[in-house]
């Protein structure tokens, strides 16, 4: 079996420096040079997973193949690798004292007191090193939620602490993310926040191997000297990690500042194929120089935090390089959207994307845009509830169904389009009890979806609790709406899409979690590029 190399990633000074960033990109390069890779996200708060948080706390929840509800930095990981994550890629402090606490009761520790030290570091190592036992991978980048010196992250940066001491210095690297903030009335780079970010570090047992400093302005020599002398890290394992103009330039700029070469010399593993990211390059070079600019209105709830819609925003990203064509996303709030203001609201658009979402808040607001984009032709994207808001709406206003509603919203609605699926009924608890992960889907013949996928099953993930209601069915197909994808088990109805209209389509599962720069998601790429004959005509 090989032997696994771990790098460790921390945060200092302050948060959201992009440690998820510099991580996804320096496993790019290391991927590039030949180096099978992958990346795990260690949480601190309590919460089992992200699944219960509102995306206001914590942005968008990303799922993976085997049903994970994890941290919006997992899509960045696949986006960046193109290699799916699973549930050992993300822990979180609640999932830690979780096992721990049921291996007491189990009284496997014989005993013992249960105790910070060893027991939850000790469960924080192992699920690190669970990626690392499989044998597939050379190299586990590990990155630490939040900022050094936070109370939460202790035990993890102890659990690093040992890990560095007993896998030794070639095999377990740590890097540290930390701020280089300019005064703009002194004109001048301040190094002091890093040095005390680094020296809290030391303070907890980490050295630093390497310093990648996020700044507004170039690194001088002296800086980096600076740097080096009191922070104890070698002048070349201080990088440079300017403001980007694009998340997607960030491995080309660790690559101009040798991030990785560095890596390896302290892993002590050579310098195999030198990274040409050919493909990566040629996707810069169109998002950077469309031809052309079209607006896609985003109907959503939670509009205010970009975040909870990042995997759609990176998805109309890939899809908008592949058309060369520059994808403005006008946002607007499905709350404040009503049947007399929709006109106004949504005048212009190219194209109309209802997100997914929960609860009754803004659903009346989505059902109107639906309307909208299906009595206009303009072409429609709706996804999960974005498809059944797209259902409620046909059946209200083609079927003349009064009422027409999901149980999700009106329990007593006289006509359950959208009900809950049977085996939902008897669950008490909410955390990470949906429909969950990837399942199959069949395509229909002769159908627009099949003719976009160009197969006739595909795989794609879910994360819902309600479902199409099959006895209305047979009704809603007879007015022009069509089931073209179902579940070949279950019959669950997957894709609608109408026959009159030039591009109308609601799919139940989130097609957003699988698109990466290398694969642009099909389903997105046909939508903008029928968005753009839209903006043409």
């Amino acid at each position: 079996m090989k032997k696994t190399k771990y790098v460790f990633v921390t945060g200092g000074v302050t948060s959201s420096l992009g440690k998820g960033i510099i991580a996804a990109s320096l496993a790019k390069l290391l991927q590039e040079r030949g180096y099978s890779t992958t990346i795990q996200k260690l949480d601190p708060y309590i919460n089992i997973d992200p699944g219960t948080l509102n995306p206001y706390e914590h942005g968008e929840c990303f799922v993976t193949d085997d049903g994970a509800e994890t941290d919006l930095d997992l899509g960045h990981y696949e986006r960046f690798l193109n290699i799916p994550t699973s549930q050992a890629n993300n822990v979180t402090t609640g999932r830690i004292y979780q096992s721990v606490i049921n291996k007491e009761r189990r009284g496997e520790f014989l005993g013992k007191t249960v105790q910070i030290i060893p027991h939850i570091t000790d469960e924080i190592k192992n699920r690190i090193q669970i990626l690392g036992k499989t044998g597939e991978f050379d190299i586990v980048i590990t990155e630490i939620g939040g900022t050094v010196g936070d109370i939460e992250s202790l035990p993890y940066i102890e659990s690093v602490r040992q890990l560095l001491w007993e896998l030794g210095d070639e095999n377990a690297i740590s890097i540290h993310l930390t701020l280089i903030p300019y005064l703009a009335a002194a004109g001048e780079l301040k190094t002091k926040p890093t040095q005390h970010s680094v020296k809290m570090l030391m303070q907890s047992g980490v050295s630093p191997d390497i310093l990648v400093c996020r700044t507004e302005h170039p690194l001088n020599e002296s800086i980096k000297n600076k740097l080096a002398l009191f922070c104890n890290v070698q002048k070349e394992a201080i990088i440079e990690s300017i403001d980007a103009e694009t998340i997607y330039d960030v491995p080309l700029l660790m690559l101009e500042e040798k991030l990785d070469e560095v890596v390896l010399n302290k892993l002590q593993l050579p310098h195999n194929n030198t990274p040409e990211l050919i493909t990566w390059k040629n996707f810069l070079i169109k998002h950077k120089n469309p031809k052309s600019t079209i607006e896609i209105g985003l109907i959503g709830k939670y509009v205010e935090l970009h975040d909870a819609y990042k995997s759609i925003l990176e998805a109309l990203i890939h899809a908008g390089a592949t058309n060369e064509v520059k994808v403005k996303v006008r946002w607007i709030h499905s709350d404040k959207l009503t049947s007399d203001n929709v006109p106004k609201q949504l005048n212009g658009l190219n194209g109309i994307l209802v997100a997914p979402g929960f609860g009754d808040r803004g659903i009346e607001g989505k059902i109107d845009a639906v309307k909208y984009a299906r009595e206009n032709k303009i072409p429609f994207f709706g996804i999960c509830l974005g498809m059944q808001m797209a259902v409620i709406e046909f059946s209200r206003n083609v079927l003349n169904l009064k009422g027409a509603f999901s149980t999700e919203m009106d329990e007593n609605t006289p006509h359950p389009i959208i009900n809950l699926m049977e085996e939902q009924k008897t669950i008490v608890n909410k955390g990470g009890t949906m429909r969950l992960g990837s399942w199959k889907c069949q395509l229909a013949e002769n159908s627009k979806i099949k003719a976009i996928y160009e197969q006739e099953i595909i795989e794609e993930r879910h994360r819902h609790r309600y479902e199409f209601n099959n006895d209305y069915l047979e009704q809603i197909e007879t007015a022009g709406m069509i089931a073209t994808g179902k579940n070949p088990k279950t019959n669950l109805v997957e894709v609608v899409e109408l026959t009159n209209h030039p591009w109308f389509i609601g799919v139940q599962y989130h097609p957003e979690y699988k698109s990466t720069v290398l694969n642009p998601h099909p389903l997105f790429v046909s939508f903008v590029k029928a968005s753009l004959e839209h903006s043409l005509t």
